[in-house]
């Protein structure tokens, strides 16, 4: 981990970085999932889907190369959502997703967000599931479904956040 941090740095969303953000974001999905409409507007129209809003896009930078990505949607001035957490299946197991994570959570605490949510699937993303309980995020009653294969609904406060 000591030598990863020497060559890595999270960087926020540029235009130039579109291709690659779509590139990594689609790979993880069609590895486990199908493409929603969702996960389509996300991928291919980052600027007026997440941006626009007020969300952000955080990526992992690995020696100059995009390796991982989150995206937090903002839902309202006190809500946002983790969404497009993702890693290039080349830089797993590096540490790279807890790293884009714990900066994502960051943002979410700066940008003044009282809550931070995300979805997932048990089965599917089980690491990520572990990840982000150590982290801090504890699973509540899945209320709604953005996505057909969300079976996982997970939150953490930020108390505080006036």
């Amino acid at each position: 981990m000591e030598s990863l941090r020497k060559n890595f740095q999270i960087i926020d969303y540029e235009p130039e970085h579109k291709q690659r953000w779509k590139e990594i974001n689609e790979a993880w999905i069609l590895d486990a999932y199908t493409m929603e409409e969702i996960d389509h507007l996300h991928c291919s129209h980052p600027e007026s889907s997440i941006l626009a809003g007020g969300g952000q896009i955080l990526l992992a930078e690995l020696d100059g190369k995009i390796v991982g990505t989150a995206g937090l949607l903002k839902d309202d001035e006190d809500t946002y959502e983790l969404i497009k957490m993702a890693v290039d299946k080349d830089f797993r197991g590096l540490g790279i997703g807890k790293l884009l994570c714990e900066a994502a959570i960051k943002r979410a605490e700066e940008m003044g967000a009282k809550l931070f949510y995300l979805f997932s699937n048990r089965a599917g993303s089980a690491k990520a599931i572990e990840l982000y309980r150590r982290l801090g995020f504890v699973e509540v009653p899945l209320d709604r479904q953005d996505f057909e294969r969300a079976d996982i609904r997970m939150e953490m406060y930020f108390p505080n956040q006036a």
